[in-house]
């Protein structure tokens, strides 16, 4: 697989900063932050303990991210995200919720698979409604691609699950196709899954309900 990623599925924009969010930004990314760098990580030594690790990749605003954490103390879960507000709000919700098992990384989450993260480390990747890219000729852009796939099974330990929800129908259709083409993938569904019990209903979501969109949930195992 190329190393190089020619292509990106996010444009950083120039949006908001809150003052609780840049202080958070500022003060809290030492604590809870993980540094990009072209070197593997050690996670277990990282969180301070070997149990699962799980992976979200493009938190928004991390209510979703820090609602699972808190719910679930047992598992470790490193986020990434590349927007400064939302990493920013994330750290804020890790501070004042005391979790201790979230770390966050902001930088592209390609490059983090491919420089940071050892093989065989995750045991669940949490993709909730990324980017759709709507117009045709930015298709090119959207995240879940084969290759991506293909990356992502590479950190996955066997038994391992990948989810992905997104509420554009177009979209869905690709990304089922992308995961039914991995061949180290199966569907634990016929086509699209129930939403988990661990999954919260997120802003997004509900902005898509309201719009009439349907949400399709996608979980696959790594065999």
């Amino acid at each position: 697989m190329a190393e190089h990623r020619l292509i990106r599925s996010f444009v950083l924009r120039q949006g908001r900063v809150s003052n609780a969010q840049r202080r958070a930004h500022e003060t809290l990314m030492p604590k809870y932050g993980i540094p990009f760098a072209d070197n593997l990580l050690d996670l277990d030594r990282i969180f301070g303990r070997s149990v699962p690790k799980f992976l979200e990749i493009g938190f928004g605003m991390g209510e979703t991210t820090a609602t699972i954490a808190k719910a679930h103390p047992q598992y470790d879960y490193l986020a990434i995200d590349v927007h400064t507000p939302g990493v920013g709000s994330l750290l804020k919700q890790i501070d004042e919720s005391g979790l201790v098992n979230v770390r966050v990384i902001q930088h592209d989450a390609v490059e983090v698979l491919q420089r940071m993260l050892p093989s065989d480390c995750l045991d669940g990747v949490h993709i909730f409604f990324p980017d759709p890219w709507p117009k045709a000729r930015h298709h090119k852009r959207r995240l879940i691609q084969p290759e991506f796939v293909a990356l992502l099974c590479r950190h996955l330990k066997r038994g391992g699950y990948i989810h992905v929800a997104t509420d554009w129908e177009d979209y869905a259709g690709q990304i089922l196709e992308a995961l039914c083409g991995e061949p180290q993938l199966a569907n634990t569904a016929v086509d699209y899954a129930s939403r988990p019990a661990y999954r919260p209903l997120t802003k997004f979501e509900q902005r898509g309900l309201r719009l009439g969109h349907d949400v399709r949930d996608m979980v696959f195992q790594k065999q």
